[in-house]
């Protein structure tokens, strides 16, 4: 039965009590509705401040038995108050357990620290690709909307070691702070740095005097929203047809062009080929844009005579289905 429906009853009962106990004072002593309905009162509440009038035997008798309904009244509602409290501990304790549970089962996921604008939109992009990720959040009032979005998190600081191990850190792969505070941002990156030395860490920065000891703290990108932003506008004005066109390849929602990273796994039988004998481009319908040595170089616009090498990392634009099959060639499982 839902709170609502427990309400709804609590309310109907007291009221169909003191117009039973009014009516029926009314009929047996022929006393006025206002004396009827105080006495009804003090004897529903056990009050007992004493018989308005005197009371004959049929009367007593109807006390009684009021009595004894408004003890039964009382019982119900006490009940109801603590069936609630504790099936709500019960419910909050079963449902923590149960996303410990999941945390722990995790691997080679995202950790996003900071479940404000920035932190939201950032995992609901992550939902959008399949990928699994924790979120560690102190403010208790981002639960709520943390529960409705279904993601799994943690509330508490994440600057607090504890919460990292448990966040499944040292399994993770990928880091992301979102704070709002850059020193709890520096601080957060070197203390995931020294847990897990090889994560990936991405690094908000709300002032640029903030990039350089995020850099060297150990942060792989920093990334300024407010430099993003500005340069966003800029490019907007000088390059609209460019804008135009990256954002249909990273709006997903409303468009089939998209601009993916793709590694490439040593099992892949793509492995020493090069563009022009593998057929990406006739098989697939994709442009590479560029191939990423394992040393972090950047070939853009690579020739069909450029070998796919193990461990390098392609960047292709092209609709979605054909950037899932390259995907599988590339990185087969």
């Amino acid at each position: 039965m839902d709170r609502t429906t427990n309400l709804l009853i609590t309310v109907l009962l007291a009221v169909f009590l003191v117009g039973l106990g009014t009516a029926g004072y009314m009929v047996i002593e022929d006393w006025t509705i206002m004396d009827s309905l105080y006495m009804t009162v003090i004897t529903l509440s056990t009050i007992g401040y004493g018989e308005v009038n005197p009371v004959s035997q049929p009367g007593r008798i109807f006390t009684l038995f009021l009595i004894v309904m408004g003890v039964g009244f009382f019982l119900y509602v006490i009940g109801n108050v603590v069936q609630f409290l504790v099936e709500g501990r019960i419910r909050l304790i079963l449902g923590r357990h149960k996303l410990d549970k999941q945390i722990s089962h995790l691997s080679n996921h995202y950790i996003v620290c900071g479940y404000g604008r920035m932190g939201r939109a950032l995992c609901r992009y992550l939902i959008q690709k399949g990928l699994k990720f924790v979120v560690i959040d102190k403010n208790e009032d981002r639960i709520p909307v943390m529960n409705t979005d279904h993601v799994l998190y943690i509330s508490g600081e994440a600057t607090n070691e504890e919460n990292l191990v448990k966040a499944g850190i040292r399994r993770a792969s990928n880091l992301i702070t979102a704070l709002g505070s850059d020193s709890d941002n520096v601080f957060l990156v070197l203390l995931a740095k020294g847990l897990n030395p090889n994560i990936y860490v991405v690094a908000r920065a709300s002032q640029n005097a903030s990039k350089k000891p995020l850099d060297t703290a150990g942060a792989d990108v920093v990334v300024s929203p407010f430099d993003i932003g500005a340069r966003r506008m800029a490019h907007a004005i000088l390059r609209p047809g460019v804008i135009r066109f990256l954002e249909h390849a990273f709006a997903d929602e409303d468009t089939d062009i998209h601009i993916e990273e793709i590694p490439v796994a040593k099992s892949s039988k793509l492995v020493n080929v090069t563009l022009r004998e593998s057929n990406i481009r006739q098989d697939y319908n994709l442009i590479i844009l560029s191939i990423i040595q394992k040393d972090g170089e950047m070939q853009f616009n690579p020739s069909a005579g450029t070998t796919i090498g193990a461990d390098q990392r392609v960047i292709a634009v092209g609709s979605s289905d054909s950037l899932r099959r390259l995907e599988v060639a590339l990185n087969p499982h």
